[in-house]
Order: C-alpha cells, then sequence, then structure tokens
C-alpha cells in the first residue's frame, strides 16, 4: 500500500475517533449536568468537534478552542483536547502543545471538583497530556519518513525509466552509425565500379553506358542522402576523434579473444555469415559480446557454450554458461540487454535472457530473415 493509501486510511480513522470523543464529551456533559443534553457545554464539545474535522479552518482554532472548552468543563471535554494537542505535535509545533497543557492543568486548580482534572487521579490527566504530545511527535515523523521514502522511491523509478530511454536510443544510434558504415562502403563501391565501367564508353553500347551513368549517378546520390539522414543519428556525446566502431567482425575472432583471456569458449558454428544480412551479422556480434561479457563477470572461470546459426530462415544466437564465482573487481551490471533487447525488437526478433536449468544462464536471440518474414506475413 502506498504512502499516498496510508493516509486517507488514516484519514477516515480520524473522523470516525473524532466523532466518537465528541459525543462522548457530549455524553460526559450531560452526566455532569443533571443529564441534561441542552447546555453549553454540549454546543461547545459539538464546535469543538467539527473544529478538529474541518481542515479550513485555520490552524490554532482547534487548540485554542479545546484548551478554552477543557480549561472550564474539565475532563468531560479532555478527549478532544487530547486529540488537538496530537495534531499540534505531529505538525511539529510540540511546544505549543505542552503550552496548551500547562494552562489546562493551571486552570483546573479552580474548577469545580466534579470536572476537575486533579480528581480523582492528581496526575492521571497529566499523564494523558503527556501520551498526547509524544505520540503525536511519533506519528509526524513516522509520516515524514513514509512520505520522503515513497517520493524517493518515485524518484528512482524515474530515474531507472530514464537511464533505460537513454541505452535504447544509444543502441539505436550506434545501429544507424553502424548501418551507415557498412552501406556507405557498399555504395561508394558500387559508385567506384560504375565509374570505372562507365570510362570504357567508346567500347560498350550506348544504353548499357547509359544506364551505367545512371546507376553511378544514383549510388552518389544516395550514399550522400545516408549519410544526411543516418548521420543525424549518430550519439551527439560521442568524441569525434574516436575510432569508428568494427564493422561486420566476425564471431570467431570475438571467441579468440575471449579464449586468450583465459575464458573456457565452446563455439558452434551452422551455416556462413554470407547468409545473414549485415544487420543480423552486427546485431549477432554484439550479442556474443554481451554473453561472454556477461559470463565473466558473474560466473567467472566457468565453460561458455556458443552457438550461431545464420540460416535462413532466421539468425540465431545462444550463449549458454554453468555457475561459477563472480570476477574480482567486477563492474556493476549496466543497461546492456536493455539496449540489445531494442536492437533485435528494431529487426523483428525476439530476445531472452535468465536462468536455463542447473544454475546456467542463457542469452539467446532468433531474428528472421527479412524474405523469411514477408513470406509468413510478418513485418521484417
Amino acid at each position: 500500500m502506498s504512502w499516498k493509501k496510508t493516509f486517507a486510511w488514516s484519514r477516515y480513522g480520524r473522523w470516525g475517533l473524532v466523532l466518537l470523543l465528541t459525543a462522548s464529551a457530549v455524553q460526559n456533559g450531560a452526566a455532569t449536568a443533571g443529564g441534561s443534553y441542552v447546555t453549553v457545554a454540549a454546543a461547545v464539545a459539538v464546535l469543538c468537534g467539527a473544529v478538529l474535522l474541518v481542515r479550513r479552518f485555520p490552524w490554532f482554532l482547534a487548540p485554542a478552542l479545546t484548551t478554552a472548552a477543557t480549561g472550564v468543563w474539565g475532563w468531560p471535554m479532555l478527549p478532544l483536547l487530547l486529540v488537538s494537542l496530537f495534531d499540534l505535535a505531529a505538525r511539529r509545533r510540540a511546544a505549543l502543545a505542552a503550552g496548551c497543557g500547562i494552562a489546562v492543568l493551571a486552570a483546573n486548580t479552580v474548577a469545580p471538583t466534579a470536572v476537575s482534572l486533579w480528581r480523582p487521579q492528581q496526575y492521571g490527566a497529566s499523564l494523558f497530556l503527556l501520551l498526547a504530545i509524544v505520540g503525536g511527535l511519533w506519528m509526524g515523523n513516522r509520516r515524514r519518513l513514509v512520505k520522503a521514502l515513497g517520493s524517493e522511491v518515485e524518484h528512482l523509478r524515474v530515474e531507472r525509466e530514464l537511464r533505460e530511454e537513454a541505452s535504447r536510443t544509444a543502441e539505436r544510434a550506434r545501429i544507424a552509425a553502424e548501418m551507415h558504415d557498412v552501406l556507405a562502403h557498399r555504395l561508394s563501391l558500387i559508385a567506384l565500379h560504375t565509374g570505372v565501367l562507365a570510362t570504357k564508353t567508346d567500347t560498350l553500347p550506348a544504353p548499357v553506358a547509359d544506364r551505367l551513368a545512371l546507376l553511378r549517378t544514383a549510388s552518389t546520390e544516395a550514399l550522400t542522402d545516408l549519410r544526411d539522414i543516418l548521420g543525424a543519428l549518430h550519439d551527439p556525446h560521442t568524441d569525434a576523434g574516436a575510432p569508428p566502431t568494427p564493422v561486420l567482425r566476425d564471431v570467431r575472432e570475438l571467441v579468440e579473444q575471449a579464449r586468450a583471456a583465459g575464458q573456457q569458449v565452446d563455439l558452434h558454428i551452422q551455416g556462413h555469415a554470407e547468409q545473414a544480412p549485415a544487420a543480423h551479422r552486427l546485431a549477432l556480434y554484439r550479442l556474443v559480446q554481451e554473453g561472454l561479457t556477461n559470463a565473466r563477470k558473474h560466473a567467472f572461470g566457468a565453460p561458455v557454450t556458443v552457438r550461431v546459426d545464420y540460416g535462413p530462415p532466421a539468425t540465431v544466437v545462444e550463449v549458454t554458461n554453468l555457475p561459477g564465482a563472480p570476477a574480482a573487481h567486477a563492474a556493476p551490471s549496466g543497461y546492456g540487454l536493455v539496449g540489445l533487447r531494442e536492437r533485435v525488437r528494431a529487426l523483428g526478433g525476439h530476445l531472452s535472457a535468465g536462468p536455463h536449468g542447473a544454475g546456467s544462464w542463457r542469452l539467446a536471440a532468433r531474428i528472421p530473415h527479412p524474405a523469411h518474414s514477408e513470406q509468413n506475413g510478418q513485418r521484417p
């Protein structure tokens, strides 16, 4: 239950308590007045109860009325005064609450014996007044603590969402940068070869030469448009002088690096890398990289199995590691899986990560090839 709901229930409980104490004050006042309910004391008790319930009145009105009423009519009004002192202490006005209690006790020294707070127990009323103030201080501190904790939890939730959103945005920008490099390379090759062929126009038929010129112009314009569109998606915080992100690196190279670092990796590959689209190969490289990194951090020394299937109909990758001890001085977990999940989802695939039997951990992804997705009526 949230702190807001807790406060709502406490407000309903307060209403019931004040109504009960007001009725008790009217009843006790009637008992001291010979059984008559139509008295000034009864009217004052109802007025004090109303002031305690209605929050629109000034905060000092309820303590003033209950203090005056208890000073004049004694113990029948004491329960309403206790509620008022409790509220003052809960609002960090304990000194004023103590002053009201002292004033009431002083006024009752000259009150009739039948309603005096000093009868029949000399210090009984003083103890009740002290307990009301102490209880109000405790309740006020508890409310402030619960409210502060609720605000902190909400702040952490919002901060976590912002970090995940930033991670997804960064991953999308990285994908755009990598695809820009890949497609720019391919388009540059097309433009280069068509340019070379265009120099042989004297040996080529006129229609072929015209087609080559058109192809070269189109590839050059496409390369310019690609750089304008995808270039805007690059991470603005990335250093312009930083080395470019590796493009289309082989998974075998990544596994060899892990083995050189002392990690036990068993690699199984089906198919050829050329069978998968470039975007799939980039995602596959990142998935294996994240899986090996997590295995080193959370299961240091445990064997890792990497399975890769370039398809078709889909590019599939699976990284499984047995349980092991966390690595010493391991960096805290970040949002690598959040970015990878966003990358795989953008390609129309699905990623799963979690425990997988006998305490092992499994990271798996399946990304359907565009042609297969179109044949099955799926979004590529």
